[in-house]
């Protein structure tokens, strides 16, 4: 449909007959070439009035976007193309604003899309119901139950890949304005036979697979389970794999939705040990063994995985080897413990496999219901929705007590659809005025009844059968059958009394052939006793009481010896009827909606139609039944208002516009058409038609006036064109005229404007000229006149200078050229300026050797200038470094030859961090004044010239001398008693400090002391003595000067040579009076 096309109702463009009601001629044949036709047009969705029937397309379909759910909500059930949104927008819009309780019944074999039917209609109800963050986590809870119970209630068959092997009964409950509350889902039968075995090309549930294939390695090791599905004897390994299933992320959807739902982690975690002990029991195998009494008994083979088990469960492993060995039968007081074979081993761990998951599915559905259930207690509005599995019949004999109960169901609810479907035909008819005729159908009470039949019915044989003392088998139940059922005429037994069937080689001796609605189906007889009584040995439901595991302990309550019950349980045919019952009186109770799902073919392909397969489900869904009990009265009918609205174009006073009622539109426009009137019937709000062909012949009439109207409006639609193109035209042609015209007189005038401007300026140009000449000749008279005036001017000058100019017009010139010459001078020493700094050394050549004073002279000059700024970048501390090293170079410079290699060197002072390191602590202690340097120097031993380590100290008033180990002071001299500093003019650093004669200090002579920074030191000394005593300290500079060492005079000599300790200078003692220091 293209987009912005709006249907208005499903018989616009209708592929086939949208509503099977409609259906002419009505037949087999015709139902399904009507289905196979509008399948092959991806019309997966037809009506039969307001039934929907779905045929599963295998294939995803782009129908059920949130546009969809938008298109279809709040409109008409009829409005647009059958659709399941159409159904579930009308149940929910009943419910909301009727207050009406709904169902939707949806029925169907295995692989027909039940399951995801009931998804759409949830999802549905869940997209158009209100918002907000209490109603969004109730609606998630409730969409996010369905992974967990298709995880653990569906498998994988040879129809489906996702196959129901439960039956599912959800209540969605609302508040008044149609938001949900919670909700309570009921489960039916699960198939827990298939938890031991699978037919071939089918699987067990999906949470084993799930569980092997998406756990993590430590996961599945807490869980004593192995990866590879070949390890366990209850998985079928033929179709393990399952294409386009991935169940490792299946697995981890699960666990989310377990999650939202609402299950604690160590509920989560129980569930899953259950289930890996239910598939651990199925390797558990029995070797026979013969007792001395010479009965037979079972023991286990290997009881690893026994052991494991046991480890998961809690349950001590004696006990649960016991009861798979034997069996307690309890009568009034006695108590008989008999053995068991390997048989009944293997029947006993089967039963006890089955029962497991059986109650742990059971107890997931109750868990979930404590999560969705409702919270509050104001009135509930409740939309039911039930998904359970269709009619059943399997080829060769082989139904069996699943199909027979699961048949039976789909019996109650056809009997409920034909009861409900006539209710409601009845109560339309009544409430719109029209009389009522009987309808003639098929009333399947009769089967329903040899069923259930509380005295002669199947399922009450069965349980007198499995209740019955003495010998029971399958027979003795098919013999019983044969006596009491061999009349019915729905019943068929070879071995009955009725001599019809005693030749009929078609059925088997051991099976019965029941005629239901959908046709005959032969169930064999084998399997039913034992399914029925489903009994699971009292010694088993004891161990399982025992266990330390608290889920496992609350599945068995009937294990506890405390509430022994001797009464023997319902058997499961009794317990289904129950539930079919509460079932059936539940959808008594609520408004009905039906979807039928239909499975075009077995392959699970796409764009495959079988007929005989689909021809076969419209036989057992009843479907022209279905269509018949519709159409028995009248086929079709729809509100006035719309009817008219649709049809009004086929009257002339209806149309365009009826200013009346909608009835009388309607009965004005029938008569109109001569439309017999045993054809329709006036209701009080609606038109019914009895026949589809009039509907039909009205919608050729009106596909035809339709036509015609479309034609009459491009007619008017053309002429409207043409007339609006050529006034359009017109007014382009004026609009052009108007421009051209606009613009020609524009042209016009830029020429004539064009033309003026260049007379102007000739004109402008010769007035220009003229007056040009006249200022050029006005010129030159003046200038010939100031030329005249000059020369005359100069005459009369030099007439009268003429005495004085020749004496002094030499030094006049000398002075002038001077004056040229200095300024030239000085403008090229301005480009010619070296850089300012102090180093830079470059100065412009000297261009006049008159200028060579004046050259200098501007270069000194230049030079103090640029030393000026420069000192004037200098910080007061930079200042003191350079006022030191400035007397250091008037000291040192050109004397010493120590002094080059100390220029370039900072000076520090402070060599040793006394106030910092815990080692001069004592010394730091001693000197309380602020120390201007510190440094480790040698001093040279007057007896042998041998040097010893001690600490200078220069503070402001003194020279100290330490001990550099202990930082005892050895010496103090004030710097009033220093008269000189003696040392060489080589390269080392010797120096000898003079003391004052007859001061304490100098008691024990000069010193005579060696050190790495000589200069620093020196200049340090003397500038310290000259700023507190304000006299100059003498600084002797010679390789030969005496020293006082106590009462002698000593002679240090510094001669040249090569020494063995490579560059460092050495003192040695040659006699009393002489002491030669070797400078390399």
């Amino acid at each position: 449909m293209a987009k912005m096309e709006v249907k208005t109702s499903l018989l616009d463009d209708m592929i086939g007959v949208g509503d099977m009601v409609l259906l002419e001629p009505l037949n087999e044949d015709s139902f399904i070439n009507n289905l196979k036709k509008r399948f092959d047009h991806n019309e997966v969705y037809t009506y039969i009035g307001s039934v929907v029937i779905s045929i599963n397309p295998y294939r995803s379909l782009p129908i059920y976007n949130p546009e969809k759910v938008e298109e279809y909500r709040n409109r008409n059930f009829y409005e647009l193309s059958p659709h399941i949104f159409a159904l579930a927008d009308e149940a929910y819009r009943s419910l909301r604003d009727q207050d009406k309780d709904q169902c939707i019944l949806i029925t169907g074999e295995s692989g027909a899309g039940k399951t995801e039917a009931s998804k759409l209609v949830m999802s549905y109800v869940a997209a158009v119901c209100g918002k907000g963050a209490e109603v969004n986590q109730v609606k998630e809870q409730l969409l996010q139950s369905n992974p967990v119970l298709e995880a653990f209630g569906n498998a994988k068959t040879v129809r489906n890949d996702n196959s129901s092997r439960f039956g599912k009964y959800m209540d969605i409950e609302f508040d008044f304005k149609g938001d949900p509350l919670g909700g309570v889902i009921s489960n039916y039968l699960l198939e827990k036979s298939r938890v031991v075995k699978q037919p071939r090309g089918e699987r067990n549930f999906h949470i084993f697979y799930q569980i092997l294939s998406g756990a993590s390695e430590e996961f599945l090791c807490k869980l004593k389970l192995e990866r590879d599905f070949s390890r366990y004897n209850y998985l079928g390994l033929d179709s393990a794999r399952v294409n386009g299933v991935d169940d490792a992320s299946n697995f981890r959807t699960v666990r989310n939705a377990m999650q939202i739902v609402g299950f604690m982690d160590h509920e989560t975690q129980s569930v899953f040990e259950v289930v890996a002990a239910v598939l651990k029991l199925g390797n558990i195998e029995f070797k026979p063994e013969s007792r001395a009494n010479g009965l037979d008994e079972s023991k286990i083979k290997d009881k690893n995985e026994l052991k494991e088990i046991c480890e998961l469960t809690g349950i001590d492993q004696s006990v649960l080897e016991r009861a798979f060995s034997f069996r307690t039968v309890e009568a009034k007081q006695e108590k008989v413990s008999t053995t068991l074979n390997v048989a009944q081993a293997y029947y006993a761990r089967d039963a006890l496999a089955k029962n497991l998951y059986s109650r742990l599915f059971s107890w997931l559905v109750t868990r979930i219901n404590e999560s969705i259930k409702a919270q509050t207690k104001v009135r509930k509005k409740v939309m039911g929705v039930l998904d359970i599995y269709g009619f059943e019949i399997f080829e060769n004999a082989d139904n069996s007590f699943e199909q027979f109960i699961i048949n039976y169901c789909n019996e109650k609810l056809q009997q409920i659809f034909i009861e409900l479907t006539l209710k409601e035909e009845q109560e339309e008819y009544i409430r719109e005025g029209i009389e009522w005729t009987h309808i003639e159908y098929f009333n399947n009470a009769i089967i329903c009844d040899l069923i259930e039949n509380n005295q002669t019915g199947i399922l009450a044989m069965l349980d007198e059968e499995c209740l019955r003392p003495g010998t029971v088998t399958d027979d003795t139940f098919l013999e019983k059958l044969n006596q009491v059922c061999a009349t019915h005429q729905h019943f068929e037994s070879r071995m009955s009394k009725c001599s019809r069937f005693l030749n009929d080689t078609s059925l088997p001796h051991s099976c019965f052939r029941i005629q239901h609605y959908a046709g005959k189906v032969m169930y064999q007889v084998e399997g039913f006793v034992d399914k029925n009584n489903d009994l699971l040995y009292r010694d088993l439901s004891q161990a399982m009481w025992k266990a330390n595991h608290s889920l496992i302990k609350a599945l068995f309550p009937e294990g506890n010896p405390a509430k022994i019950n001797l009464k023997r349980p319902p058997t499961a045919g009794s317990q289904f009827k129950a539930s079919v019952a509460t079932l059936m009186k539940n959808l008594q109770t609520k408004n009905p909606n039906y979807i039928r799902c239909i499975k075009p073919n077995d392959k699970k392909a796409a764009h495959i139609f079988n007929e005989a397969l689909v021809c076969h489900q419209i036989r057992y869904l009843g479907l022209l039944e279905n269509v018949r009990v519709r159409r028995a009265g009248y086929a079709f009918r729809q509100p006035y208002e719309p009817c008219l609205e649709r049809y009004k174009m086929l009257c002339k006073q209806t149309w365009p516009h009826w200013r009346g009622p909608a009835r009388a539109g309607v009965e004005v426009l029938f008569n109109e058409l001569g439309i017999p009137e045993d054809e329709f019937s006036f209701g009080r709000s609606k038109i019914f038609i009895r026949n589809p062909r009039t509907l039909f012949k009205l919608e050729d009439l009106r596909k035809q006036r339709l036509e015609d109207l479309a034609t009459l409006i491009e007619k008017i639609y053309r002429g409207w064109k043409c007339r609006t193109r050529f006034l359009l035209m017109k007014k382009c042609q004026i609009v052009i005229a108007s421009w051209y015209r606009r613009y020609a007189q524009q042209k016009k005038y830029q020429k004539i404007k064009s033309s003026a401007i260049t007379v102007q300026s000739y004109i402008r140009g010769w007035k220009a000229r003229k007056v040009l000449r006249e200022l050029k000749h006005l010129k030159r008279c003046n200038e010939a006149a100031t030329v005249i005036a000059a020369y005359w001017h100069g005459t009369q000058v030099r007439r009268e200078y003429r005495k004085f100019f020749r004496a002094n017009a030499g030094r006049k010139i000398y002075e002038f050229t001077l004056q040229r010459l200095m300024q030239k001078y000085f403008l090229e020493m301005k480009n010619k300026m070296p850089s300012l700094s102090p180093i830079d050394k470059n100065w412009p050549a000297r261009p006049y050797l008159f200028l060579d004073s004046t050259h200098k002279e501007l270069k000194r000059i230049f030079h103090l200038w640029r030393c000026k700024k420069y000192r004037d970048q200098f910080t007061d501390q930079q200042k003191l470094i350079y006022e030191e090293k400035l007397e250091a170079s008037e000291l040192f410079k050109d004397k010493k030859a120590l002094y080059p290699a100390s220029v370039g060197q900072p000076f520090q002072g402070a060599y040793l961090e006394i106030s910092e390191n815990p080692k001069y602590k004592k010394l730091k202690d001693a000197v309380d004044e602020k120390i201007i340097i510190a440094e480790v120097v040698n001093k040279i031993n007057r007896a042998n010239g041998k040097a010893a380590s001690r600490i200078f100290l220069l503070t402001k008033n003194n020279v100290l001398l330490a001990d550099q180990k202990s930082g005892t002071i050895k010496s103090e001299v004030p710097l009033g008693d220093v008269t000189k500093v003696s040392m060489s003019s080589q390269n080392d650093g010797f120096f000898a400090v003079h003391l004052k004669e007859g001061s304490e200090a100098a008691s024990k002579g000069d010193f005579l002391l060696s050190s790495d920074h000589l200069i620093e030191m020196a200049t340090k000394l003397y500038r310290t003595t000259l700023s507190q005593t304000k006299q100059k300290l003498n600084i002797e500079i010679s390789d030969e000067f005496l020293v006082q060492f106590k009462q002698d005079k000593v002679c240090v000599k510094f001669i040249q040579g090569s020494q063995k300790n490579g560059n460092i200078p050495t003192c040695k003692r040659k006699n009393n009076r002489l002491l030669e220091v070797a400078v390399p």
